[in-house]
């Protein structure tokens, strides 16, 4: 498995331009669009360049000479002298001897708070943005001072990324628990509030006292603990309860005005930090320099995320600017207890998936650390993890043996709760490995069998995907309709496929009289989800979704399994339609659809595709509606129906979905082939009375039943469909059917 927080890339930038651009220190911090990165370094220079989560990052280059010291990171102590000084004012009182002796020691500290700092560590040159060196040697946390990760090195990384770059609203971090990010936020709260004019800083959290707590234990005690060369004079008492007022700054002290800074002279920034209620509309109609959002995936109704973050977005810009940036960070409740609106948040701000305007559908971009990486008393002295029990001694930061490995710390507990899945689940959603571990739900809501179906999203999850899954589209060759369908791969792409047939099973279209009709229906089926209106009013809707399956064969084909995933909603339904046809004809395969929306049956018919459309298969020929005689599908409205689409789901999972311990299907060893974690998921997550939120259930549920059609034939003395579908109890080492 790759453990990796990033990748070090190398970008298409001539050397001499590299050379010459490093020389006169012209590269502009924020986002280079020829390279296509944001350049976080302050000086003028760029040295390495991270991909972090499909952001590319450029950092600052390697001074020349970087002191060892003590070959890992270390608090500077504060020195006694200034430590006695508490603010400016005092400062300003002190003859110029003392003043001449400390003024360089102030001037570094300024010089690394503003452009980062680098110091050796393990023996390699490490770099730190200015908010962390201020979060490691200026902050005060619970347990004293914060010990140095690397994890939370690329964290401020890549939030400096977010400040950096003008596209950018901030950052969504998921998170494990106890990982440090709400001292981290607090910090750059502060740290952000006592350099900047008439600005104002806010914090939120999953409720008012949460969001009163955060500003009372930790922000308003890190503003008190800074020197007081950092710390603006207060407006107010010592330890307020609502917000903090910075009216007075403290003065950057230099060699040039280190003799001439009068009171007088000090003008007030009027910059304030304060917490409010938590609710759809905390701070809406205010500008905001920044918005801490602590514990996000945390919000339980009647509160909803994704209502306040699109309310609160407006506070962060004036018109089409981008003025202010959230910090947004929390570990995920169970789904229906706002774990689902967070998650939706959390997938709408992919830096990787971007609009005409640049910017993600949410305008933040989505961070995800993996538990192993930041799990405290697996840390080493150099802030790295220790994934497995060492082969020689290792020391944390205070000096302490690490005798064992933090993944076999996780996989043990793992094991020890198997027999209670709502507890694993809950241990998965706090300390999570995968994203699908972050936002796993409750086990108790599920129709279907859990263990089957998170055994294979853990398989899936340990998989190198791109091994296994290719994104792609399909278009028309030299754009000629009803000709030859090709598939193109492109990280953009709206399909998802594990399978393509060779050569000479696509585009296997018979053609009759005009009409066009499917030449592999013998090989397996599509089954869809469509939907008929192009945009709705406030932008959202179900998205389309189609899911291919293969039967049992004797061809060189995969037998039973899913091979495409689409669960997307394009510009226009009509591209969706194209899209839906493409794939038919391109695997020459048929598609049972729902036909309560019937614009795409249409599209079918009157491209002269209605061939490929299958006819509901629990009622003769002689028995279809009209409509249903012109279009084919199946309808959603009977019970019968909703029935017998669960249960072939459940049947499909219980055969060819987790482990098989009976080894009736397969080896007992041996691993479902179903790689597609979206479906999966939304398996998970189903439910039978409320089916048009679950658009993957409902289209891959239609591929089962167009390839066991034989089941549902009508009887001659009973029509209804008989099929049942059992219940079970997620307790135990195993789902149990309820009989």
């Amino acid at each position: 498995m790759d453990y990796g927080l990033y990748d070090i890339v190398t970008l298409d930038i001539p050397k001499v331009v590299l050379y010459n651009k490093n020389r006169t220190k012209t590269w502009h911090y924020g986002y280079n669009e020829k390279y296509d990165m944001v350049v976080i370094s302050q000086d003028g220079t760029l040295g390495e360049v991270y991909d972090i989560n499909g952001l590319r990052v450029g950092l600052p280059s390697r001074p020349k000479n970087i002191p060892k010291g003590d070959n890992r990171w270390e608090i500077h102590e504060y020195p006694k002298e200034l430590s006695r000084i508490r603010t400016i004012f005092d400062w300003n009182k002190r003859d110029n001897k003392f003043k001449n002796t400390w003024v360089d020691y102030v001037e570094r500290e300024f010089e690394r708070r503003e452009g980062g700092h680098w110091f050796i560590n393990n023996g390699k040159a490490t770099y730190i943005t200015g908010s962390h060196y201020m979060y490691l040697q200026w902050t005060k946390i619970d347990i004293g001072k914060p010990e140095f990760r690397e994890a939370n090195r690329i964290f401020f990384i890549f939030w400096e990324a977010c400040v950096a770059d003008t596209r950018s609203f901030g950052m969504c971090y998921l998170k494990n628990r106890r990982s440090g990010f709400s001292f981290m936020s607090s910090s750059e709260a502060v740290n952000t509030a006592t350099i900047s004019r008439d600005a104002r800083v806010g914090i939120l959290s999953k409720t008012g006292s949460d969001a009163k707590k955060m500003f009372t234990d930790k922000v308003v005690p890190i503003a008190s603990n800074y020197p007081f060369f950092f710390k603006p004079i207060q407006d107010g008492m010592d330890k307020p309860k609502t917000e903090l007022a910075f009216r007075v700054p403290a003065s950057k002290i230099t060699k040039k005005n280190m003799y001439d800074a009068e009171e007088s002279d000090l003008e007030g920034l009027d910059t304030v930090i304060d917490w409010k209620n938590t609710s759809d509309n905390s701070y809406d109609g205010e500008k905001l320099l920044r918005l801490v959002h602590d514990e996000s995936g945390k919000w339980e109704r009647p509160e909803n995320i994704l209502n306040n973050w699109r309310v609160t977005k407006t506070c962060l810009r004036l018109g089409r600017r981008v003025v202010g940036k959230c910090l947004m960070g929390s570990t995920c409740n169970a789904l229906e207890k706002g774990g689902g609106n967070f998650k939706k948040l959390f997938e709408d701000s992919d830096p990787r998936n971007r609009n005409a305007n640049g910017q993600t559908k949410s305008g933040l971009y989505s961070l995800f650390v993996p538990m192993e990486w930041n799990f405290e008393g697996y840390i080493d002295e150099f802030g790295f993890p220790v994934f497995t029990k060492p082969k020689k001694e290792v020391y944390d930061a205070f000096g302490d043996i690490i005798d064992s490995g933090v993944i076999d710390y996780w996989e043990n507990e793992v094991r020890s709760l198997k027999g209670d899945p709502d507890a694993l689940n809950e241990f998965y959603r706090q300390f999570p490995r995968t994203t699908s571990h972050a936002f796993r739900d409750e086990s108790k809501s599920s129709l279907f069998n859990l263990t089957k179906i998170y055994q294979q999203i853990d398989f899936n999850d340990n998989l190198i995907k791109d091994r296994v899954l290719t994104k792609g589209s399909f278009h028309w060759k030299d754009g000629v309709k009803d000709s030859e369908v090709v598939w193109t791969p492109t990280p953009h792409g709206r399909f998802v496929v594990s399978w393509l047939p060779p050569q000479r099973l696509r585009n296997n279209v018979h053609s009759k009289n005009g009409k066009f009709y499917p030449g592999n229906e013998h090989l397996g089926t599509f089954g869809c989800d469509p939907y008929d209106i192009s945009s709705t009013v406030d932008g959202r809707g179900s998205k389309g979704s189609l899911h291919g399956l293969t039967k049992f064969n004797m061809d060189d084909v995969p037998t039973n399994e899913f091979f495409l995933e689409y669960i997307a909603r394009p510009q226009t339904a009509e591209i969706f339609f194209e899209d839906v046809l493409m794939a038919c004809v391109f695997y020459g395969m048929p598609i049972l659809a729902e036909n309560n929306k019937a614009r795409l049956l249409y599209h079918f018919k009157n491209r002269g595709y209605r061939g490929y459309s299958m006819d509901r298969p629990d009622k003769h020929k002689r028995s279809l509606s009209k409509t249903e005689k012109e279009l084919g599908g199946m309808p959603n409205t009977s019970e019968d129906i909703k029935q017998a689409h669960a249960s072939a789901i459940e049947s499909y999972i219980e055969k060819y979905v987790g482990i098989d311990l009976e080894g009736v299907y397969r080896d007992p060893d041996e691993m479902g082939s179903m790689y597609f974690n979206k479906t999966l998921e939304d398996w998970a997550r189903f439910d039978i009375n409320k089916r048009t939120k679950h658009d993957a259930s409902i289209s891959s549920g239609l591929a089962i039943m167009a390839n066991q059609k034989h089941l549902y034939q009508p009887q001659k003395k009973e029509s209804k469909i008989s099929l049942k579908f059992a219940r079970y109890s997620n307790e135990g080492n195993f789902s149990k059917i309820l009989k």
